[in-house]
């Protein structure tokens, strides 16, 4: 069995179930380090600090092969830490590029992060993102960056790293769809500004000012203090909504089998775990035409940026479109077991 150290700084509910999906469906001797998905901007920087005393441990008696970092690891560090990795060949996997990144408000701006992703890439063997629009924006990135940089500054470093980036998204376990319920609409995603939930308002909204016949299934993480957003449309629409918080893994899936239709109105999104999760419970989405939606969904689930009357007529006509499964979704899950049967083949 291949021997693979696969290193995870910033262990958030979508890394942990990707690190969880390769474990027990990939054979192959792994270990694994991980860092809680808290405090981004120490992760980022930190975790070669952290994993010190840890990574000299896990390599007692063990001579690994490959090793498979996330894009928050910060690999060249590291390899230029620990001698006996140095020669270790990388796989560099990007969930997310923080050169597409939307920031925050009261967050500020760092090149830190940059470089870091920067140095990983040039230090790996292979770098693998979630989407097409995740390599694209990171190579385009690279590109802007280097133009701001004053002097001593490499030619086309861009164009030298796109020969080993390619696609490979992370696996969807499918979910069961069950009887649809006419109407439902599913959120599931984080009520955070990426996720833009005050268009999701607007769009509810616009559906009520219709006299729209429609239910709420309002799930996904959630700070501990309500969001605003999110109070609001429990104080507005509480008689539509038939789900709110963070249920079990089983309500979870009943939701998702039942919704008629998923709504997103993200200004960031890599590869759309939750969208994707929905749709393979036949729910059809209703994304904005931007981001990775744009190589996923056909052209009628995909409403104009920021236009609430596009989105909202996409809903009310749900029923009339099918929610095929993607053809990348379907093969996510046999593409990672070719890129482990070359990593094999290559020993």
């Amino acid at each position: 069995m291949k021997k693979i150290l696969l290193l995870s700084a910033y262990k958030s509910d979508s890394h942990a179930s990707w690190v969880k999906w390769l474990t027990h469906n990939l054979a192959a001797d792994w270990r694994v380090l991980e860092l809680p998905g808290r405090y981004y901007r120490w992760r980022i920087r930190g975790n070669p600090l952290s994993w010190l005393d840890e990574l000299p441990e896990v390599l007692i008696d063990w001579q690994l092969e490959r090793i498979l970092a996330t894009s928050m690891v910060d690999i060249a560090t590291i390899k230029g830490l620990f001698p006996q990795l140095a020669a270790v060949p990388v796989t560099y996997y990007f969930h997310e590029n923080q050169f597409a990144y939307p920031q925050g408000e009261g967050q500020h701006n760092s090149v830190d992060p940059l470089m870091v992703q920067l140095y990983g890439a040039l230090a790996a063997d292979e770098c693998l993102f979630n989407s097409d629009f995740n390599r694209r924006t990171f190579l385009d990135g690279v590109d802007a960056l280097l133009k701001k940089l004053p002097d001593c500054k490499p030619a086309a470093l861009a164009q030298r790293l796109s020969g080993k980036c390619r696609v490979l998204p992370v696996p969807v376990n499918p979910v069961a769809a069950g009887e649809k319920i006419p109407g439902l609409m599913l959120w599931n995603h984080r009520w955070e500004y990426d996720k833009n939930p005050q268009l999701f308002l607007q769009i509810v909204k616009a559906l009520a000012e219709q006299n729209a016949e429609f239910s709420l299934a309002l799930l996904g993480p959630r700070a501990e203090r309500t969001p605003p957003v999110l109070m609001q449309i429990r104080e507005q629409f509480a008689g539509n909504i038939v789900a709110d918080g963070m249920v079990s893994r089983a309500e979870y899936e009943h939701w998702l089998g039942a919704a008629s239709c998923v709504v997103s109105t993200a200004i960031h999104e890599f590869q759309g775990l939750s969208v994707q999760e929905a749709v393979s419970a036949g729910a059809v989405p209703v994304v904005p035409d931007d981001l990775c939606y744009r190589e996923q969904y056909p052209q009628n689930c995909r409403y104009e940026v920021g236009n609430v009357a596009a989105a909202v007529q996409m809903i009310l006509t749900c029923t009339q479109r099918k929610a095929a499964v993607p053809e990348f979704m379907a093969n996510a899950a046999a593409d990672w077991h070719q890129w482990l049967y070359c990593l094999s083949s290559r020993s």
